[in-house]
């Protein structure tokens, strides 16, 4: 994970100081990329621990096309009672809650732009498309195609979503019998979000690669504003100061054909150490 730490390197010494929406203030840095060749090993920081389970589990929740933070609990802890998600916040912050449908929804985020994106039919009402089994189905049917993008990022409805997508869109590309991906992402929070954005797109593409009968190829992240937050400083410092370990191996249980059917069982990063 030396490309991780390189990218925050880089932005201590040569990003500029910003505000930003939570006063907190970062030093930012606009337009960077990084890429991991997942079959070198699964791209998990090593440098601090990575936070797998909810990682695992916001994935499959997108996978789902659920926009409720409790059916999230409910993934990733068994239970939709009395325990927290890394949605929580989002889904009882005071500007949103006001306009939530039912406690714990997030409105039209991520995995329902995936799965139930909104277009006007000819008649006027509109019909959902689900990009993610157009996405597969493509994959599949044109490997060489030069449009297996998925996005998020839906201009109409960011006032109906608790929050507006970070990691915007995906485009996929198979070349030798390898699947790669470049994800986009306007907005990266180096220290706390990226390690967890790039073990998400990362597993995402080999479980799109294992329904596909692919291999996996690189996995690419480019991103718009890369900021370190002030009160990450120390932190990062620390972290730059500590020798990568080596990569773990991703295990996915090989019976699962079908992207809808993968559950948190049949998920297991092996060798893992930070």
């Amino acid at each position: 994970m030396k490309t991780y730490l390189n990218a925050l390197q880089q932005i201590l010494e040569n990003g500029t100081t910003k505000q930003d929406r939570t006063g907190i203030g970062t030093i930012s840095l606009f337009g960077m990329q990084q890429r991991y060749n997942l079959a070198d090993g699964f791209p998990a920081v090593t440098t601090k621990k990575l936070a797998l389970k909810a990682c695992v589990g916001e994935l499959l929740w997108m996978i789902e096309g659920s926009g409720d933070e409790r059916r999230l609990a409910e993934i990733t802890h068994g239970t939709r009672d009395n325990v927290t998600t890394i949605w929580t916040a989002n889904a009882q912050a005071d500007y949103w809650k006001p306009r939530a449908q039912y406690d714990g929804d997030l409105g039209r985020i991520y995995g329902v732009q995936w799965r139930h994106w909104l277009s006007p039919g000819s008649d006027t009402q509109p019909y959902k498309v689900d990009q993610l089994t157009q996405l597969i189905n493509g994959i599949k049917k044109d490997p060489d195609g030069r449009r297996h993008i998925i996005t998020a990022w839906n201009p109409g409805e960011l006032e109906l979503m608790a929050l507006p997508p970070c990691h915007m869109m995906a485009h996929f590309y198979v070349s030798n019998g390898r699947l790669s991906c470049q994800m986009y992402q306007r907005s990266a929070d180096m220290f706390l979000g990226v390690p967890f954005n790039i073990a998400s797109y990362a597993l995402f593409t080999h479980m799109i690669a294992q329904v596909c009968e692919l291999d996996v190829g690189d996995l690419i992240i480019t991103i718009g504003d890369a900021h370190i937050y002030q009160n990450h400083f120390d932190q990062v410092q620390e972290q730059l100061t500590r020798k990568p370990l080596s990569l773990p191996t991703l295990q996915l249980n090989p019976a699962i054909t079908d992207i809808n059917k993968f559950t948190m069982e049949d998920i297991e990063l092996v060798g893992y150490e930070s």
